[in-house]
């Protein structure tokens, strides 16, 4: 196993050998990812000043954020010696977890204001596509109706959503794989921004919402959030999102396919936790159907766009490696 840091000092090298070496450590430069953040955040600060929303941040359920802040602030202000030998891990590792929710709380956030706006549902088209390519939601539903052992393994997969991540950071941080770790975040980062823009074209409740008729026999994870809130937003009777009781907006594209996909290629990537997460990300993406009331055609646009998303931080990677050879 590998439990050297892969950026431990460097010996000495001619500089053009030495930058090379760097960039294929580091991956992209603060400056970057400072950029690609704030720029997020400013869109989405637009987008609800667009939509005459605004944010609860004074709300208790905030809490847990502001305290999980402080202590990343103390993990990367030093406060563990740097003498200690797990003290640079540590401190990659903060940073990491800081970024990656960062990036999901902008992006449930942005959801918002981007459903406010939008007109119209595509369940009508994206319940054809499902149709055509055989996909029958209702029997996939009745059936996890039906058996309560698939409804409490659904719902433990389908929030596995964010224990991969914080698995897979860990691991980047304590080998000291600080290329894979940025490849990583880019690619989640890209593919929520991906989403986002594409959710405002295809807009929808969902197949619960929209297929089911009748008393609910079983309600899943997500529950009919779309077919209250979307409404609720265009008519612009709610004023402010509450970052402690954020709820998911987005259909099409299944961000649960767009990260599962992405987690199975850095998985992949990743001999030492293969045979420990595939199972779980495959039983995540098994789940989301039901659990994300989502349509088939939802989770075959997050998945493409993960590796369109994979694809260009790929090749961001490779110019900037380029640049410094």
């Amino acid at each position: 196993m590998l439990t050297q840091r892969v950026h431990a000092a460097l010996p000495a090298l001619p500089p053009n050998v030495a930058h090379r070496a760097v960039a294929e450590t580091h991956g992209f430069s603060r400056p970057t990812i400072v950029a690609a953040l704030l720029a997020g955040l400013v869109a989405t600060a637009w987008l609800l000043h667009r939509a005459d929303l605004g944010v609860a941040l004074w709300s208790r359920s905030n809490l847990p954020f502001a305290l999980a802040a402080v202590c990343v602030v103390a993990v990367r202000s030093h406060v563990v010696p740097r003498g200690w030998r797990h003290a640079a891990a540590l401190r990659d590792g903060a940073g990491y977890y800081a970024v990656f929710t960062l990036i999901a709380l902008t992006g449930a956030v942005a959801s918002y204001p981007l459903a406010a706006l939008t007109h119209g549902y595509a369940d009508q088209t994206l319940q054809r596509i499902d149709v055509a390519l055989g996909f029958d939601w209702l029997a996939w539903y009745r059936l996890v109706a039906d058996h309560r052992a698939l409804q409490i393994l659904g719902i433990a997969c389908y929030g596995s959503i964010y224990l991969t991540p914080a698995i897979l950071l860990g691991w980047f941080a304590h080998t000291g794989q600080r290329r894979e770790a940025h490849r990583f975040l880019a690619g989640f980062w890209l593919a929520a921004v991906l989403t986002l823009a594409l959710f405002t074209l295809m807009p929808a409740i969902g197949p619960l919402s929209y297929l089911w008729r009748g008393a609910v026999p079983y309600m899943p994870v997500s529950e009919t959030w779309q077919s209250n809130l979307i409404p609720a937003l265009r008519a612009h009777t709610i004023h402010a999102v509450d970052l402690g009781a954020l709820r998911g907006l987005v259909s099409a594209p299944s961000f649960h396919a767009a990260a599962g996909t992405l987690y199975l290629r850095t998985i992949w990537r990743t001999p030492p936790l293969r045979r420990w997460l595939t199972g779980l990300v495959a039983a995540m993406l098994l789940a989301t159907p039901v659990e994300g009331t989502h349509y088939l055609i939802d989770m075959i646009i997050g998945a493409a766009v993960a590796m369109l998303a994979m694809e260009i931080v790929d090749l961001l990677l490779a110019r900037r490696l380029a640049a410094v050879a």
